[in-house]
């Protein structure tokens, strides 16, 4: 009898196809792309835009003119739709040519040099956002508030009355303040965070990223990926979950300092990150239980990186951090061989 040879993720199984998911995801995020729109306008448009054509084109340019390829994967909805996750990570005032950087690292670092699709070891979009955080750190920190539908400012600096701290900024300086109440305050509740209105005690927030802004928007798209079966629930479940439980238990001990669990899960990049970033078939663990263990560690380094690193927040680079031991968990979390007898101990 032969053996079983598995080949390189994704994976799809019965009828689907790479591309029928590749798509599938990107109908999901349609939800979080029209709330950009009607929160941040045309800035939203503009770099969301920019980052899908630029990861296409480096995607094209690279197979065509360095890896040689006859047969192209522009068409398969990979590069399209990291070019939408890179550009929904951003801000939506983030000038053209760092976007066009970051659509570089994404597709040409982070996914064609380990050979393209499938064998990427980190999720494409996230090296470009991380490349770009690092490296501009002030244009990828100044936030827009929501509601300037025409402004696009070109310049990096900020532009004075349309930009402002964001809630996760809030709940950093809450947890270093000598007057942590006053920070609290400030932040809007659950429910406007769940439907993108940032706007606090003291007036408009920065509202984050553009795929950030609106919780129920991406919790839509959650929805229509598990009806597709296109993703499981253990990934995004395990993460959120780990971060309700750790946050409402440091917002137990210490209710003057740190917000409650539910501001902590729909503030900053977390619900996207958890729902579509994490998934990732490439850098994910392939099992359910590994995917469990997997998402508990983002959950668990997400809440130490927001609350006592440099950033604050911790998402990307927790995810990150994770895809880089998924191999380490597949070969740990592996399911039984059919047949297989049990060994005697």
């Amino acid at each position: 009898m032969g053996n079983l040879i598995v080949s390189l993720s994704p994976h799809a199984h019965g009828t689907d196809s790479v591309e029928r998911n590749m798509y599938g995801v990107i109908i999901a995020l349609l939800p979080a792309l029209l709330a950009s729109f009607w929160f941040f306008g045309i800035g939203s448009a503009i770099v969301c835009l920019t980052s899908v054509v630029a990861c296409v084109c480096f995607e094209w340019a690279i197979n065509r003119f360095i890896l040689g390829n006859q047969q192209n994967t522009v068409l398969d909805g990979s590069a399209a739709l990291t070019g939408l996750l890179l550009g929904m990570n951003l801000p939506s005032n983030l000038p053209l040519w760092i976007i066009i950087i970051g659509a570089l690292f994404a597709i040409g670092v982070g996914k064609m040099s380990f050979g393209g699709l499938g064998q990427n070891i980190f999720n494409p979009a996230l090296v470009g956002r991380c490349v770009l955080l690092v490296a501009f750190p002030a244009q990828m920190t100044t936030w827009p508030k929501a509601g300037n539908l025409l402004t696009y400012p070109i310049s990096s600096d900020p532009v004075d009355g349309l930009t402002g701290a964001t809630p996760l900024s809030l709940m950093k300086q809450a947890i270093t303040s000598d007057e942590p109440q006053k920070y609290l305050d400030q932040l809007p509740s659950s429910l406007d965070l769940l439907l993108g209105n940032h706007v606090g005690a003291a007036g408009a927030l920065g509202a984050g990223t553009i795929g950030e802004v609106c919780a129920l928007a991406l919790l839509v798209g959650l929805c229509f990926m598990l009806w597709r079966k296109i993703i499981t629930w253990h990934t995004p479940v395990s993460i959120i979950g780990t971060v309700f439980v750790v946050s409402g238990l440091m917002h137990l001990i210490d209710p003057a300092h740190y917000a409650t669990p539910v501001q902590v899960i729909l503030s900053g990049g977390l619900m996207l990150g958890a729902i579509f970033m994490a998934t990732d078939y490439v850098t994910s663990p392939m099992t359910g239980k590994g995917q469990i263990i997997y998402g508990i560690c983002i959950g668990l380094l997400t809440i130490v990186i927001r609350n006592w690193g440099a950033y604050p927040e911790g998402m990307s680079f927790a995810i990150l951090i994770m895809n880089a031991f998924t191999p380490l968990i597949n070969n740990y979390v592996k399911p039984k061989r059919f047949g297989e007898v049990p060994a005697k101990q």
